[in-house]
């Protein structure tokens, strides 16, 4: 039986984007079962000071993300997973940076989904959307605390943690191997934190 991996992502995040698609290769060369969840930058700083360009891009970011979690509560895991592939491909690896609302809604016709979820993409806060949000966006949080960012990942038992950060994503055995450790990592309770300096940018190869 599949081993169960499940990757929480904020689609805005490049980084998470790099993440999945390790995931997606590591799928390739181990028996486990990745799922994608939705979290968001824009809950995770509501509230705090931060620097005005950040600020705008996460203020930017609902839209994506409220789109995000309509396809996962209204239709499932899977359909998420077609869409998100189709939003990163559009939105990270080709730079289609113009309109959100225009990438996503072009993933919803790559990804086969109704259009008419794209209704959702404007804020509206305390309504369905925005509840579903938070719920999940907690439901990560409450696995890693909130000193932390996107993705994050969780093997169903263990440690749940952030990351792992990577660029480029590893193909491959090379994807396999990294998956072995990070699931090992997973066993050890004690363990906070693994980190050094990025010297690069994304590398989306």
């Amino acid at each position: 039986m599949s081993r169960p991996v499940e990757l929480f992502v904020d689609p805005a995040c490049p980084y998470a984007w790099m993440t999945s698609r390790w995931l997606h290769h590591a799928a390739g060369v181990r028996d486990i079962a990745p799922t994608f969840s939705v979290m968001s930058l824009s809950v995770l700083n509501e509230g705090r000071e931060l620097d005005p360009g950040y600020r705008a891009m996460l203020d930017e970011s609902w839209g994506p993300v409220r789109v995000a979690i309509a396809i996962v509560t209204r239709h499932g895991a899977e359909p998420f997973s077609r869409w998100y592939t189709a939003w990163g491909e559009e939105w990270h690896v080709a730079d289609r940076k113009e309109d959100r609302r225009a990438t996503a809604a072009r993933a919803l016709e790559a990804a086969e989904l109704p259009a008419s979820l794209i209704d959702v993409f404007d804020p509206v806060p305390g309504d369905e959307i925005d509840q579903a949000l938070r719920a999940s966006h907690a439901r990560a949080v409450g696995m890693v605390g909130e000193d932390v960012g996107t993705p994050v990942i969780s093997f169903g038992e263990g440690t749940a943690y952030f990351g792992p950060v990577v660029s480029p994503a590893p193909r491959g055995e090379d994807a396999g191997r990294l998956f072995d450790g990070v699931e090992a990592l997973a066993s050890v309770p004690g363990l906070y934190e693994l980190k050094r300096t990025r010297t690069g940018g994304v590398d989306l190869r």
